[in-house]
This record gives C-alpha cells, structure tokens and sequence, in this order.
C-alpha cells in the first residue's frame, strides 16, 4: 500500500450531492452570530411555542424562559461559529510515528435536526499518521465542533472522519459513535435503552481487516484502571 487514500467521493458516494452533506472538511465559512433583531424574532418565536402548547409565557417561572431558551440554543449550536483550521491552530507535529493513535470514550452532545431533540454518547477516533500527529485534545475539540450542530449521527460520524484526514493526510481514520436518542427514547417508539452506532473507515481501516478488527477491539476493551 502506498498510503494514497481513495477520493472523498469514492468513500461516501453521494456525499457531495446535497449541501447539508456536503461538509467541506470544516473549512465552510464561518456563520455570523445572530444580530439583535434576529434574537429578538427567536426570543419572540419561543413565547409563541409557549403560547402554542397552553401555556401563559408571563407567568412568573416562564418569565424569562424564552431568553433563556436563545442562549442555550446559541451555546448548543456553537460549532457553527467554529472552523476547522483555527481548531487545529497548528497544533501538527512530525514525530515519525505510524502506529495507530486512539482517543475513545469521548463525550458528546448534540441535537437532532429533525426534531430538534438531544441525542448524546460516546465518540471513539483513530488514526494511522504518515508520520504526523496531532495534539490529543484536539480530536474530541474536533468531535465538539461537529457535535454542536443540527446533526444526524450519520453525518457526524463521516465529518469527524474527514476532518482528520485534512489536517493529517494519515494511513487512515476510523470513527465509531455510540448514541442514545431522545427522539426515540422520550417521543415515537420510546425505547429508552436503544443505542446507534455508526461508523466511518477511511484508508488502511477500510483495507485491512487486521488493522480495523484491532481498532474494533481497542474500543471494546475497558481500561484496568477505570
């Protein structure tokens, strides 16, 4: 193997036929921050939805709700206002290493575009440098960034994937989310206990069974000192 990887196109067929999929390896710009007319309009559409559900958005504890209801959103939606390159902030060192790095158990939080509900788990990602590494920190900074979007899991999991191989160019990158919804723990089935797992192999991980059956093993054992 010549540690070429195949075109993004090839890894994820259709990839680039719908904006929404198409992530730009987080070099998209930036999105402005919200103007205070437009907080006003979300903070005005909030007192409705209250209003919408038979509620009285002057009672006292729902008072300040709709404020409050903004700001999280805006908090929760960060990674919109976040771009890959000041991320990684050249945070790349050449160290020579080509054994698989893995940071796994990486907490995250995000929220359902479709109706706008948590889903939450566990980010596992690893890599194959071609001699490249990157700061440990900043492969849960990247599943953050992704994370705090209107997401499906799907789509994470191939954003966090792309984004390491840009800044790396590695061997390969494998990604595995774990994820409770709450979109089918609190509404429609309503199977608390149900777990989706998604995955991403790029390069040697997609190639080699013995490389991604050593990744699958990693993630599936726990630490002896947890």
């Amino acid at each position: 193997m010549n540690g070429a990887l195949p075109p993004l196109s090839k890894v994820n067929p259709g990839s680039e036929s719908r904006p929404d999929r198409n992530t730009l390896n987080g070099k998209e710009p930036r999105l402005q921050a919200p103007s205070p007319e437009l907080l006003q309009e979300m903070t005005a559409a909030v007192e409705q939805i209250i209003r919408g559900v038979g509620e009285d958005p002057q009672r006292e504890g729902l008072l300040k709700t709709p404020k409050r209801v903004v700001e999280a959103m805006q908090f929760l939606t960060s990674g919109y206002h976040q771009s890959l390159e000041d991320l990684v902030n050249n945070a790349i060192f050449d160290e020579g290493h080509n054994e698989m790095v893995l940071v796994r158990d990486i907490d995250f939080f995000s929220l359902c575009e479709h109706h706008m509900l948590p889903f939450v788990g566990k980010a596992h990602v690893a890599y194959v440098p071609n001699q490249k590494v990157v700061g440990l920190s900043k492969l849960a900074r990247i599943v953050e960034m992704y994370s705090r979007r209107l997401q499906v899991q799907e789509r994470l999991t191939r954003q966090v994937a792309e984004a390491v191989r840009t800044i790396l160019e590695p061997r390969g990158v494998a990604v595995v989310l774990e994820a409770s919804h709450m979109c089918m723990v609190m509404r429609g089935v309503q199977k608390p206990g149900s777990w989706t797992v998604t995955s991403a192999m790029v390069g040697v991980f997609q190639e080699d069974q013995k490389t991604r059956e050593e990744f699958l093993n990693l993630i599936r054992h726990r630490p002896a000192f947890l």
